[in-house]
């Protein structure tokens, strides 16, 4: 058997249907789509979870709980080696985090958290502070003011 002898099964590639060809074709006229009706149309697209009628799964079921998920706050997270780039004394506020770079974007609110550490004394404003943050920010000789 040589390259050229092999040949495909019958039957193993089948035809594209190509409908609206004529009444001889099988498939002319309505092309396969029956008489009026939505499916009929063009750029017809069947609702996500439509079950022909029969009332649909996600209606069944019984609703239970409730989510907060639209409500959540969304935290900038900044950690205190983030924050050893400020000079000693100076006031790191908001305004100069989202200044610097290390803020970006929409948030509800700055999260000061303890990962690292810090060997200036820095008088920090934010709206929380994790436990450990606090206690480093303060054994540097730094402050902690947390903005309501």
């Amino acid at each position: 058997m040589k390259l050229h002898d092999v040949r495909q099964r019958p039957g193993i590639r089948q035809e594209r249907k190509r409908v609206g060809r004529g009444r001889g074709s099988g498939q002319g006229k309505t092309s396969g789509r029956g008489h009026k009706g939505a499916k009929s149309r063009s750029g017809f697209r069947r609702k996500p979870g439509f079950e022909g009628g029969q009332m649909p799964l996600i209606r069944r079921i019984p609703k239970r709980g409730f989510s907060n998920y639209l409500f959540r706050k969304h935290w900038a997270e900044i950690n205190l080696d983030q924050l050893a780039r400020f000079s000693a004394g100076s006031t790191v506020d908001p305004a100069m985090l989202k200044e610097s770079g290390l803020v970006k974007g929409r948030y509800d609110g700055i999260v000061i958290l303890g990962r690292g550490d810090l060997e200036t004394g820095l008088t920090i404003r934010a709206h929380r502070f994790s436990r450990t943050a606090i206690e480093k920010i303060q054994a540097a000789g730094g402050t902690v003011e947390v903005i309501e």
